[in-house]
């Protein structure tokens, strides 16, 4: 994956007179961002990739796409830095080979066909993002402000007191039959952003999606995905088997860390940044330095 930081430190030192090469797997740059652009309301991703790409053939930053970097083929280059990302956590249920179980990936990169009734197992971001995906028609055009008022009921105030619509939201109830299921017990998405995560859950509920927590996935069979669900205070449950036409696995990720671990075993030494193991975490104040850092460089 490579970030828009990344890209941008990497057109900053062509611009200084490095040879600068990039390697991707993908058939285009962009990473994850590529799967968020296409989530209803996060299209501002094409532009910032479209703008990035851009950058990069202005600086003459060497491409190299679909193409699997190896320890080999970087032995040229003095300098290394691996943006590899993330993968897919393994849920490991019991019955998950069954062709109806899908990934996030085979969703939104893949585009796989998803049927009408659709279970996602994990209500974090990735699940919350896949389940305003699945919300609309795979033909659906992007949402536009006359759209975004509808569903809020909201309207120009200059003509209606408090910029309230007469007939309230008026949301467009999801294309599928949609349940958003978690783990942990409490509130679903709770994860979120604290300024955005009630606007997500809203939106959701809105449009007809049923979300559930505290479920434990005991296994998957020609009828279901069977579960049980805890409640505080309450005694065990019966098993409960819930039908559907596709479940997307949104169960988390995990560091990318193959090629960290060939470099090593290489006794090639790397900068290390996103999604990999040997990353170190980023903060707030780090961020705001290398901006600025970024900025008087320009």
């Amino acid at each position: 994956m490579q970030a828009p930081r990344v890209l941008q430190r990497q057109v900053l030192l062509a611009q200084r007179g490095h040879r600068v090469s990039l390697f991707d797997r993908q058939s285009e740059i962009g990473g994850q961002l590529n799967m968020a652009k296409r989530i209803p309301g996060k299209d501002e991703f094409f532009e910032m990739l479209r703008y990035n790409a851009v950058q990069l053939g202005l600086a003459k930053v060497e491409l190299h796409l679909n193409t699997q970097a190896t320890a080999s083929m970087l032995a040229e280059f003095d300098e290394i830095v691996l943006a590899v990302g993330v993968l897919p956590r393994d849920p490991k249920i019991p019955g998950q080979d069954d062709p109806r179980v899908l990934s996030y990936l085979d969703v939104l990169q893949a585009r796989a066909s998803v049927g009408p009734k659709v279970l996602i197992l994990g209500a974090g971001g990735i699940g919350f993002d896949v389940a305003q995906y699945l919300c609309d028609a795979p033909d659906a055009q992007p949402v536009h402000l006359q759209a975004w008022q509808a569903e809020w009921g909201v309207a120009d105030p200059r003509s209606h007191q408090a910029g309230l619509a007469p007939a309230g939201p008026k949301p467009t109830p999801a294309a599928r039959d949609i349940t958003l299921l978690q783990r942990s017990p409490g509130k679903p998405g709770e994860g979120l952003g604290k300024t955005t995560g009630w606007i997500h859950r809203t939106s959701l509920r809105q449009r007809g999606v049923r979300m559930r927590s505290g479920v434990s996935y005991l296994r998957i069979t020609p009828e279901g995905l069977w579960v049980s669900t805890s409640k505080q205070g309450s005694g065990p449950q019966q098993d409960e088997c819930l039908g559907f036409d596709s479940l997307v696995l949104c169960t988390g990720q995990t560091s990318n860390s193959l090629l960290a671990e060939e470099l090593k075993a290489a006794g090639r030494s790397f900068h290390a940044v996103g999604g990999c193991r040997d990353a170190k975490a980023l903060d707030a104040k780090r961020a705001i330095r290398e901006a600025a850092e970024l900025a008087a460089c320009l």
